[in-house]
């Protein structure tokens, strides 16, 4: 059976990948890496072995509820080390608990694929080249849930700690002019996150996943390439994810397509275009990453994950000349907010980030297609001379008195993901000059 080609489209691969995930967090507590390999064509020592023909319909395709059910009683048929009681649970604090390394998946008596388990993406690429299916084994505290155990952990003064070993994934802005993705990235990967980055521009993004890993000597930056209007090229993104680690903790939608016109000239060519990428990408992606979480949740429940977009200020105000992207700003909210009570029940946050104005980005501070340039040339303000002059008109009306940066969004994400009660937010970083009331 050739999976990818079943009638309805469906993946399977990466369909299964994220319940695996999920048994392996749900397990052994960390959110591990799961890879697909169908190059495998004999059952390694200590692999589990699951047959997933129960779970399939007439149509070749998989129903998900039903792998999960067969490969969580799999799991569950396991030898784990049975936890300490009575005197020996008093001197015993921990126990060690075993999990597979390798997942074989038949169908009937036919070999169809494994899926190798580890802690890293590197790792577990070693394991295939050396087919090592050794278990894992992990010490667990008594009576503590994955995530409680975790963020217990954590202080303010330690919420970098939040995304080490997980999953991320970043769309959009890595291109040299739009820093904030690149700058969201090179945080999650030098955290101890492992990062797919993802944009249209497939050589500008390989140049900075390759620039990161030189410098974390690990892999912790994938390149790929994806077009957030094209729902086809969002569903192999997450089907590609999925192969590849099994899944995903954090998905970051940071699409901006930006065009200044005012509504009464703007074209509705140049008017759909932002629409496509700032409010249907973010709808793709939205839908798209919140399947693959769902798979997860399946086995893992109590495992929160997050989708956070990268909006605007004017996504809370609107502003002359910006009809196009405040309204597909606004809309982005709208999804946050409808997608969060849906989602929550799948343990998923949905948040969102509203930046102010990047002063320093070259969206504003370029010296011949800059904001400010085009802003002093088409807008007359009383005693301002010159674009630095209208700069320093902007930042005085900003009660911080500077622009927004990379690092105060950085820091925003690390508290969404860090707290685990807010979902459905919109959270302003304009140094007061829009507030939430």
């Amino acid at each position: 059976m050739e999976w990818d080609k079943s009638p309805d489209k469906m993946d399977i691969p990466a369909v299964i990948a994220p319940i695996i995930r999920g048994l392996c967090i749900n397990t052994l507590g960390y959110p591990g890496v799961v890879m697909y390999d169908p190059d495998t064509k004999e059952i390694p020592p200590e692999a589990l072995i699951v047959d997933i023909e129960p779970a399939l319909t007439e149509m070749d395709t998989v129903h998900e509820e039903s792998v999960a059910k067969i490969v969580r009683e799999a799991y569950t048929a396991w030898e784990f080390d049975i936890a300490p009681t009575g005197v020996d649970a008093a001197i015993q604090s921990t126990r060690i608990k075993k999990g597979p390394s390798c997942v074989v998946v038949k169908r009937k008596d036919t070999l169809e694929a494994c899926y190798w388990i580890d802690r890293s993406l590197d790792s577990v690429k070693q394991r295939i080249a050396d087919k090592n299916a050794s278990l894992l084994k992990e010490k667990v505290p008594p009576d503590i849930s994955v995530n409680s155990a975790l963020s217990r952990a954590f202080s303010a003064a330690q919420r970098v700690d939040v995304v080490r070993n997980k999953v991320a994934l970043v769309s959009g802005g890595m291109t040299r002019n739009k820093g904030i993705g690149e700058a969201l990235v090179r945080s999650l990967a030098g955290s101890g996150a492992l990062v797919f980055m993802a944009d249209f521009d497939r050589a500008e993004t390989e140049r900075l996943a390759e620039a990161i890993n030189e410098q974390e000597k690990r892999t912790a930056a994938v390149p790929l390439q994806v077009h957030v209007a094209d729902e086809g090229s969002v569903q192999r993104l997450f089907q590609t994810i999925a192969r590849t680690t099994g899944g995903l903790d954090i998905c970051i939608s940071n699409e901006d397509l930006l065009r200044v016109e005012s509504v009464l000239e703007q074209s509705l060519e140049d008017f759909q275009a932002v629409m496509d990428v700032n409010y249907t990408g973010f709808f793709l992606m939205l839908k798209y990453g919140g399947l693959l979480f769902r798979r997860q949740h399946r086995t893992a429940p109590q495992w929160k994950t997050d989708i956070i977009q990268i909006n605007s200020k004017w996504g809370l105000v609107g502003s002359q000349r910006h009809g196009a992207n405040a309204g597909s700003k606004f809309g982005g909210l709208g999804l946050v907010s409808s997608a969060a009570l849906e989602l929550v029940a799948y343990n998923i946050k949905v948040n969102a980030i509203c930046p102010g104005s990047f002063f320093d980005h070259p969206l504003w501070s370029d010296l011949e297609q800059g904001l400010f340039i085009q802003y002093f040339k088409s807008t007359q303000i009383s005693g301002i001379k010159s674009p630095a002059e209208l700069r320093a008109h902007y930042e005085a009306a900003i009660p911080m008195k500077r622009g927004c940066t990379e690092d105060d969004v950085v820091r925003t994400l690390y508290y969404l993901i860090e707290q685990e009660y807010e979902t459905g937010q919109a959270i302003p970083v304009t140094g007061g000059e829009v507030m939430l009331h």
